[in-house]
């Protein structure tokens, strides 16, 4: 396993490099660090090489300007910068919660570089119903007003109900991240800055249809009722498929990732045909 920074206008990116093959993109979720998907790495580098990596803004990807604007298609093009730092190929991705997001606007903004993204739960609140919409955008607004009276502990807390994201619901072997001053700041900034980014996304629904036979939106078995799940849902109605189920829920990944990479090798391997689907 290989780390290193890659200087990128405004930011250095700490990254990450294990396994051999194929390079599997993984774009994490929340605050992840690029360790966010080690135990689910663990599971496919054997197939795949295996990028993973800090977004800018995180303690280890630090900002020239901490004042600095960060969105959506800032962070994609930081995701393209790393590809091309490791490949001249097309590469697959995977990503989780904002990373689906996030893969989703490299995938419109640089889709040469992307052969498959497979897209798990990307919160993308444009792409629900009305009702669901304003649900789910006065849920945002809760967490941030917590976030400005309570701090970042409660709203974090906040967030995690809200995706329904059950530490319990585990392989017994997955463990949970210690929350050290380091990680502390990185829930800050995701709150403060990324989750907030996050909301004012707007896809392109027509740049996603033609695209359409790369993406493969997912859902967690748990977790098809949620903002999150429900997004998933709209994303593959978008597209006129349907959602590839994995197990758990929101962060499947991450607490059952032994079942999950087997999923998630299992759609890689297969494309966007002949998998499990939910509507």
């Amino acid at each position: 396993m290989t780390g290193d920074l890659l200087a990128v206008p405004g930011a250095r990116l700490h990254h990450r490099l294990r396994g051999s093959g194929p390079l599997l993109l993984m774009l994490q979720a929340g605050d992840g660090r690029a360790e966010g998907t080690d135990n689910l790495a663990e599971h496919l580098q054997d197939r795949w090489t295996v990028l993973s990596y800090d977004r800018r803004g995180l303690v280890r990807s630090p900002l020239d300007d901490p004042a600095s604007v960060v969105d959506l298609s800032i962070h994609a093009d930081d995701a393209s910068r790393l590809l091309s730092s490791c490949t001249d190929r097309p590469a697959v991705v995977f990503g989780a919660s904002i990373g689906a997001v996030i893969g989703l606007e490299l995938l419109r903004r640089h889709p040469g570089q992307v052969a498959l993204l497979v897209a798990h739960e990307p919160p993308v609140v444009a792409l629900l119903p009305d009702d669901e919409r304003s649900a789910a955008e006065e849920g945002q607004h809760a967490i941030e007003s917590t976030l400005a009276t309570g701090g970042p502990a409660a709203a974090m807390q906040q967030f995690l109900t809200g995706t329904g994201i059950d530490p319990t619901d585990r392989e017994p072997d997955a463990p949970i991240p210690p929350v050290d001053p380091d990680r502390a700041r990185d829930v800050a900034f995701f709150l403060r800055r990324d989750a907030p980014a996050v909301a004012r996304y707007r896809p392109d629904r027509d740049v996603l249809g033609a695209l359409g036979d790369r993406i493969v939106p997912a859902v967690g078995e748990r977790s098809a009722h949620l903002f999150p799940g429900r997004c998933a849902l709209a994303l593959a109605a978008l597209l006129g498929t349907t959602a590839a189920e994995f197990p758990g829920g929101h962060s499947g990944f991450a607490l059952r990732p032994r079942a999950f990479a087997a999923r998630l090798a299992e759609v890689l391997e297969r494309g966007s045909t002949g998998v499990r689907q939910v509507s």
